[in-house]
């Protein structure tokens, strides 16, 4: 029901086009004890989705966020129990950007294999879940909630689509460089 009121609202889109994959996106990610694959091909109706990702922008501008360590990240996270992806993605971007969601478009996912014993958290799948990964509009609103459970955000910036590709590339991160990279293609054959 949520993700047809999503669809009416134009809040939620999908775009299958076939861009170039970057080579990062190629080949398997190593998160921790999870092992994650990227594919332009997804379901949404699988039951396996326990987190979301957003490459967000404001106007031609990427947004990123960096936390206390010092590290940049990639907008979202995992899911809470019986929380919609759509629910999921607002939270975290509020929680993490200060922001509203305008729009979204999913562009893939990555399909992931846990070799840890027990799930992340008890209510998503395991070991084989989807972390689906789009792109979209946001509003800045003002400073991000930074929840006391989750990561800190120390700063939110708005950087042209080279500067963020490269912030990630100097500190090893060529799969979300990669996933900056993709949205910014395709959005810009959107335009």
């Amino acid at each position: 029901m949520e993700e047809k009121e999503a669809r009416k609202n134009l809040e939620f889109q999908t775009d299958r086009r076939p861009p170039e994959l970057p080579e990062a996106l190629t080949r398997t990610v190593n998160w921790g004890p999870v092992q994650a694959d990227f594919t332009r091909e997804y379901d949404l109706n699988s039951g396996k989705v326990s987190n979301i990702s957003m490459v967000p922008f404001v106007e031609e501008q990427c947004v990123m966020f960096q936390l206390e360590s010092g590290s940049w990240e990639l907008p979202g996270g995992t899911l809470e129990p019986g929380e919609h992806f759509m629910q999921g993605l607002r939270r975290e971007i509020a929680e993490e950007l200060g922001a509203e969601l305008k729009s979204y478009y999913v562009i893939g996912q990555f399909s992931c294999r846990s070799l840890a014993d027990k799930p992340y958290r008890p209510h998503i799948p395991h070991p084989e879940f989807v972390r689906l990964v789009g792109y979209g509009d946001v509003e800045l609103l003002g400073p991000p909630l930074n929840p006391p459970d989750g990561e800190q955000v120390a700063a939110v910036v708005l950087m042209d689509i080279e500067e963020a590709v490269s912030c990630f590339e100097e500190q090893g991160r060529d799969d979300l460089a990669g996933l900056y990279w993709l949205a910014h293609s395709i959005r810009a054959t959107k335009a």
